[in-house]
């Protein structure tokens, strides 16, 4: 399966209002492993960064004066992200961007060049409910390294987004490159017969029994007797 960790930078947070892409950073990853490949593009956006977002990344205009402009650079994305699955944190953001250059140009939206869209923010919602699930967050969280990460950059948080994807979908300890892995196949493959295995009883104390039936009185006692174990007991 191919799959592609993208992230954008851009001059503010309205891509409606002429917000514009100022730098696009893709990862590639083919089967869980990540295989050397990337795209990095800065873009002239031709118009200057809000204040807020300038604090955020860094990118001035004058650096990106001279990088080619969106319609330069956008057949070199599309042929890279083509037919994969793209990975993105927050990725209503950073599709709608993407969605408003390309329709400058009169290109169809992203969802027709790609075989669909992964949103790692809303994984993370779902895995960590009522948590601060930023990239940063999730670093932290995850014992992702984001020491780098001074300021934000395309490159460096699609690298960090494919850390950090790996550890919440446990698939495996790190990142590999793609290589000659006959031996690790062979011990990844290899298959344990648990019907030779004699799993033991435990079985609870008399202490943690009667523990256990206070706590069930108590819960009962706290319900008005309407406990359902309470309840069963009484009906048999």
């Amino acid at each position: 399966m191919r799959q592609i960790f993208l992230d954008t930078e851009t001059t503010g947070l309205f891509p409606d209002q002429g917000d514009r892409v100022i730098e696009i950073g893709c990862i590639e990853l083919l089967n869980r492993k990540l295989t050397g490949k990337q795209l990095h593009l800065y873009v002239n956006p031709e118009r200057d960064s809000h204040e807020d977002a300038l604090r955020v990344h860094g990118i001035t205009t004058e650096f990106l004066r001279d990088k080619p402009k969106f319609a330069a650079v956008a057949s070199e994305l599309l042929e890279f992200v083509s037919g994969a699955e793209l990975i993105i944190h927050n990725a209503p953001f950073d599709l709608g961007f993407l969605n408003h250059e390309l329709a400058r140009l009169g290109l169809a939206p992203m969802h027709t060049h790609i075989s669909g869209v992964l949103d790692t923010l809303v994984m993370a919602k779902e895995m960590f409910p009522g948590k601060r699930n930023s990239l940063d967050a999730l670093c932290a969280r995850l014992d992702v390294d984001n020491s780098g990460r001074q300021l934000h950059g395309a490159l460096l948080d699609a690298q960090l987004l494919a850390d950090v994807y790996i550890h919440m979908t446990r698939g495996q300890d790190g990142l590999l490159m793609d290589s000659d892995t006959g031996k690790d196949a062979a011990l990844a493959s290899k298959q344990v017969d648990l019907s030779t295995l004699t799993l033991p009883v435990i079985r609870a104390s008399v202490l943690e029994l009667q523990a256990h039936a206070k706590v069930l009185t108590e819960i009962d006692k706290a319900s008005g007797g309407k406990s359902v174990w309470a309840l069963t007991q009484s009906a048999v």
